[in-house]
């Protein structure tokens, strides 16, 4: 019943597997990933989940095809370097009940998140045990293998606290909830194991989870190396942005554009807050501004915010 978040999903959590080298000067563009950084962007991963990057440093791995389509956001993966991501309880509210728990067998139902102090609150109905609210309380942790420990201090069902009748009965999370039918999410007698690759929505992100922490409001994590004399490299913008999402080498398909060794960077035309990008609507932003190329022969293309614009009916469909 920790039902605490199996949130935070989405980044997940195996050390990333060394990259080929190139075999030869003619082949190396094709063949080497795409190296991908952000910052200051809030991301769109659908229409209701939006997570904060403040930095992110990474590569794209293609899934589907030799490498990656933009327009299909299965077709490729995140690899996660560095990171640093915040997700509000907004948006994990929409999380819980548009995808982790979106199934129409799921054991928990109608769901809302939200913070205090530094303890994640989930309420919503245990729709296994014939629709009983309830409410969790707990605190998050990341595992020394990079996974998530959701540790539950508290339960209330129907308003009245259980944690203690439950040991009483010798009850755990493992015997109330099964979570065999959702994918990355383990549990450890009263504590959830997360695996947070398969908790949110495409693209998939991997990283090593450095660290959780519940601030107000939202849950902040940091991704990055386990070496921790490994200096985290510095976000630099070609084009003299602040916000900005930037590609660069390996060959990308956005679109009828296919760019080999990539010098593509998404630039905030109002940089005074985060740089907002849906990219399931990019293409209207992408209209919507416009693009410069530069000296070496990259382009710079500027867009405004996607809340500040108005998305056109092919996008909508």
């Amino acid at each position: 019943m920790g039902a605490l978040l199996f949130f935070v999903v989405g980044f997940a959590i195996d050390p990333l597997a060394p990259r080929n080298q190139a075999q030869s000067p003619s082949t190396q563009n094709s063949s080497e990933a795409v190296k991908i950084a952000m910052k200051n962007v809030e991301l769109h991963l659908t229409d209701g989940i939006i997570v904060h990057i403040a930095t992110l440093n990474g590569k794209l791995t293609p899934i589907k095809s030799d490498l990656p389509v933009f327009d299909d956001k299965r077709s490729f993966r995140i690899d996660v370097n560095f990171a640093n991501i915040t997700v509000n309880a907004t948006a994990l509210t929409n999380d819980l009940n548009g995808y982790v728990f979106a199934k129409a067998d799921a054991p928990i139902k109608k769901l809302s998140a939200s913070t205090e102090g530094n303890e994640l609150v989930i309420k919503g109905l245990l729709v296994s045990k014939g629709g009983i609210p309830f409410e969790s309380s707990g605190t998050v942790s990341a595992t020394p293998d990079g996974m998530i420990r959701v540790h539950t201090r508290k339960v209330k069902a129907l308003k009245l606290p259980v944690k203690s009748l439950l040991d009483m009965l010798g009850l755990d999370t493992q015997k109330l909830i099964d979570t065999k039918n959702v994918p990355g999410v383990s549990a450890d007698k009263d504590d959830l194991i997360l695996d947070p690759q398969n908790l949110l929505p495409p693209p998939e992100m991997r990283g090593h989870l450095l660290n959780i922490r519940v601030i107000q409001d939202a849950v902040v994590l940091t991704f990055g190396s386990m070496d921790k004399n490994e200096k985290v490299p510095a976000i630099e913008s070609r084009c003299g942005a602040r916000n900005f999402i930037q590609f660069r080498g390996g060959t990308i398909r956005f679109g009828k554009l296919t760019m080999n060794d990539a010098d593509l960077e998404l630039v905030d035309e109002m940089p005074a807050d985060p740089f907002d990008f849906a990219i399931d609507h990019y293409q209207d932003q992408l209209v919507a501004g416009y693009s410069k190329t530069t000296r070496q022969g990259g382009l710079c293309s500027h867009m405004p915010d996607y809340k500040k614009i108005k998305p056109t009916k092919s996008a909508k469909n």
